[in-house]
């Protein structure tokens, strides 16, 4: 499947973005000589699937376009989980935001816990799976989790 949820149509082609690279072998610039161009295809890296991940430094929600052991290596725009439910920084407790603004809340509702149970723990700054939630919060925190 492609990134859009749909399986590609799968075509050779030679222009740009085709998914094919140019390598080109001689004897070196310079010595005239010229050869055929052998053509190497480039291994699929994958889609990017993005998350809305906290940055606690910040204290607000950022993409997260790479991340993994527990962090977020490389963060993009403010962001709003799709759930809606997001760290309040004052409590450090998982609320549902009523009115969300760059990655931040102007107004929290009732607690909550994101379906993947993967939550950010203030004690050591990772993302953990959380095996017991309470009230927004994580009383026990289990292996680490992408956030």
């Amino acid at each position: 499947m492609a990134c859009g949820g749909h399986t590609p149509d799968v075509k050779q082609g030679t222009g740009a973005g085709s998914g094919s690279a140019t390598v080109h072998s001689g004897s070196g610039a310079g010595s005239g000589s010229a050869t055929k161009p052998t053509v190497a295809t480039l291994p699929d890296v994958g889609c990017l699937n993005p998350s809305c991940a906290y940055h606690a430094g910040a204290n607000a929600h950022f993409t997260c376009l790479a991340g993994g052991s527990g962090v977020c290596f490389h963060f993009g725009g403010p962001c709003t989980p799709a759930d809606a439910c997001m760290i309040d920084p004052a409590d450090h407790i998982y609320k549902t935001c009523a009115k969300p603004v760059e990655g931040t809340c102007a107004q929290w509702a009732a607690a909550c816990a994101p379906k993947s149970a993967c939550m950010f723990s203030f004690d050591d700054g990772l993302y953990h799976h959380c095996d017991d939630i309470s009230g927004g919060s994580c009383k026990r925190y289990g292996v680490l989790c992408a956030p």
